[in-house]
């Protein structure tokens, strides 16, 4: 049976719809992150922009309060980037990534380490810091020159007050067995949960893409990808695309609004290439040497289209190109709403 192939527009579309970026959502706050697969975190008012962008009425003290009652957690996770989870996503996240993760960053920056100073490390850490946070000092005190393999010896998150949009730097730890509760995936479990959690948020996707976007290698996740029941597809390169059943396909031609967009937005990196969110002629306009991290964008019919910057109590605009009228009113109507939020 030859397998359907799917356009750049319907790939457009379907990340756009499980992305919650063609209509904002009425779900709890992890919820809405199971689905989309979390948000990158490293800069703390992205996720709350991000959020914005994503669920119906959604306020800054909803996340804050969110990450109080620690039914959401900040953690070193996939591509060894701080990511905005579920409180149910974190361990089966953490699980699938670990081994990969270590293995790389002692291949990479691993001169004078080994399994046996890891350990010891976490002994340190789990005496240092049981029933406790500490800040990035303290670390310091406990394992000194070697802090910054700490998130390779023990798993450790990030905790309120620090990473909010209060208090942005997310600086306070907490040992992850502590804060959100004893491991509860293997790691088999968790490369699996993961494989889900990427198709439902960014595909249908090449097994490629899947391992980019998790900082795995692709040999990884070839065992799960083999136990799921998928469905498969081609892109217009032919290259093969697997995705889950029953998942979203909207039509082509589904209207998609305007939204902005925060720096880290998962959407616009390369595993989401084939999608034409971000139009080639313009990636080196929001990724470049100096903005690593992109910058804020903005979305007009389901690609970038232009960046924005909040200043001075408005949020001024970039466009790329020529907008209509209707367009143009329409984008300003949202800036205007951003510019509310940020007060």
């Amino acid at each position: 049976m030859t397998e359907r192939v799917l356009s750049e527009r319907e790939l457009n579309r379907a990340l756009l719809a499980r992305q919650l970026l063609l209509g904002r959502a009425k779900t709890p706050i992890p919820k809405t992150l199971d689905r989309i697969a979390g948000i990158q975190a490293q800069y703390a008012p992205s996720m709350y922009v991000g959020l914005w962008s994503r669920i119906e009425g959604f306020e800054r003290d909803q996340l804050t309060r969110a990450l109080e009652r620690g039914s959401v957690v900040q953690g070193t996770l996939m591509r060894a980037t701080i990511h905005l989870v579920s409180k149910g996503d974190y361990w089966p996240f953490a699980a699938a990534i670990r081994t990969d993760q270590r293995e790389w960053w002692l291949r990479v920056h691993g001169r004078g380490t080994d399994t046996l100073g890891l350990k010891a490390d976490a002994r340190k850490l789990r005496r240092a810091m049981a029933g406790r946070t500490l800040g990035r000092v303290e670390l310091e005190e406990v394992l000194g020159k070697r802090l910054g393999l700490s998130g390779l010896a023990l798993d450790l998150v990030r905790v309120p007050p620090s990473g909010t949009w209060e208090r942005r730097r997310a600086d306070l730890y907490a040992l992850a067995e502590d804060w959100v509760g004893p491991v509860n995936s293997t790691p088999a479990e968790g490369v699996e949960h993961l494989v889900r959690r990427y198709l439902q948020g960014f595909g249908p996707a090449r097994a490629t893409e899947i391992a980019d976007w998790a900082g795995l290698n692709v040999k990884t996740i070839r065992p799960a990808l083999e136990r799921l029941s998928l469905r498969r597809f081609l892109d217009e390169q032919d290259k093969e695309l697997v995705d889950l059943p029953r998942a979203p396909l909207p039509d082509p031609d589904t209207p998609a609004p305007v939204r902005f967009l925060p720096v880290w937005d998962a959407t616009l990196l390369v595993h989401a290439r084939r999608t034409g969110i971000l139009p080639e002629k313009y990636r080196s306009r929001v990724f470049s040497v100096r903005t690593p991290h992109s910058v804020n964008t903005f979305l007009v019919d389901g690609q970038v289209a232009g960046t924005w910057r909040h200043e001075q109590g408005r949020v001024s605009l970039e466009t790329f190109g020529r907008l209509s009228k209707t367009l143009r009113r329409e984008l300003d109507e949202e800036a205007e709403r951003l510019a509310a939020f940020h007060l």
